[in-house]
């Protein structure tokens, strides 16, 4: 069969490789097949008015139509299709000029020197202050989750000054300062929060009677109220500790007369009048129930004078026994009465993440 003759143009459209007539890439075979055109007139890519349309694969002669874009072959060759319009899948996600491919950078901080000669290596400050081995402090710096004064810094080489710069771990401040002291005390039943009692009575300060630093507690606690008092020489994180603003919530269990009904948690939540004003707790829930008492868990973040005893007994249920078990993320944990603990590092951190410092 002869291969038909093209209307106009020069011999050869689309991709030639020369040589005998044929199909594919300039290969043997029959003459029009393929994307071929090489010597004779047949297949290739065509233009509008050139002979030779789009890309035919069949190994008989006649591969496309002249002219109308790219087809997919022909009634005696190929694979057939509606002339114009490309077979298979399209390439998606194309951007128009007008449309940027990229997300503009964000604006950069600026560069603030942070570097302290006569300082502390890092490091080594991060592993004295209880946030891990020196090892693990230097990966914490190469991965960018250590701030010096608001500059992430990730040299080794660093040295700063713990007095007077501010360090932050994953967005958590540090304490540097190798003199502030943070203790947790579990205050024994019977002694009145003072570091210095005038009547003689038993205080706070008989426990820490023999330590260097001058220590003051955190908030008070009840003569007959045990538990979790904070024990610290930083004056500013005490203030706001204690301040009931900053809405550091203390956990208190106590016991008192039973059974509790179910409603009366929704009544303390709601408020309740007090001859001072309303008071709320932030969260109420029975712990356990013996006949004819109960242990209930109250947390709140009012600082007013027996606020939990007067909460409780204005609702008809007068405490028997308190104690108070958290201070914001700090916990009594086994601390027995009279005893205390250095808070960790992680928990000093939190706390002045609590008050914003």
């Amino acid at each position: 069969m002869t291969p038909p003759t093209p209307r106009s143009g020069k011999p050869g459209g689309g991709k030639s490789g020369g040589g005998k007539p044929g199909g594919g890439k300039s290969g043997g075979g029959k003459p029009g097949g393929g994307k071929s055109g090489g010597g004779k007139p047949g297949g290739g890519k065509s233009g509008g008015g050139k002979p030779g349309g789009g890309k035919s694969f069949g190994g008989k002669p006649g591969g496309g139509r002249p002219a109308g874009g790219r087809s997919g072959g022909s009634a005696t060759g190929g694979t057939g299709g509606t002339p114009g319009r490309r077979r298979g899948p399209q390439h998606a996600g194309t951007t128009k000029k007008s449309q940027p491919t990229r997300v503009p950078n964000e604006p950069q901080r600026p560069q603030v020197e942070v570097h302290d000669p006569d300082g502390i290596r890092l490091q080594k400050l991060l592993a004295a202050c209880g946030i891990g081995s020196r090892r693990a402090s230097e990966q914490l710096i190469s991965e960018g989750r250590v701030e010096v004064d608001g500059q992430i810094v990730t040299e080794l080489g660093v040295r700063v000054d713990p007095t007077r710069q501010r360090i932050l771990v994953d967005g958590v401040r540090v304490q540097t300062d190798p003199d502030k002291v943070y203790l947790a005390f579990n205050k024994p039943l019977g002694v009145v929060t003072t570091m210095q009692d005038d009547l003689g009575r038993p205080c706070v300060g008989d426990y820490v009677a023999g330590r260097r630093e001058r220590l003051f507690h955190v908030g008070r606690l009840d003569a007959d109220t045990e538990g979790l008092l904070l024990l610290t020489n930083d004056g500013e994180l005490a203030n706001r500790l204690a301040h009931p603003s900053y809405g550091v919530l203390k956990t208190y269990v106590a016991q008192v007369p039973g059974p509790v009904p179910r409603e009366l948690g929704k009544q303390l939540r709601a408020g309740v009048d007090l001859e001072d004003g309303r008071a709320a707790v932030d969260s109420f829930k029975l712990i356990d129930s013996f006949p004819g008492k109960a242990v209930v868990e109250v947390v709140l973040h009012e600082g007013r004078n027996h606020i939990v005893r007067r909460l409780l007994d204005a609702v008809g249920h007068p405490v028997a026994a308190l104690a108070r078990t958290e201070f914001g993320p700090v916990r009594l944990g086994n601390t027995k009465p009279g005893k205390f603990r250095a808070l960790s590092a992680r928990e000093i951190s939190q706390l002045y993440d609590a008050v914003g410092l």
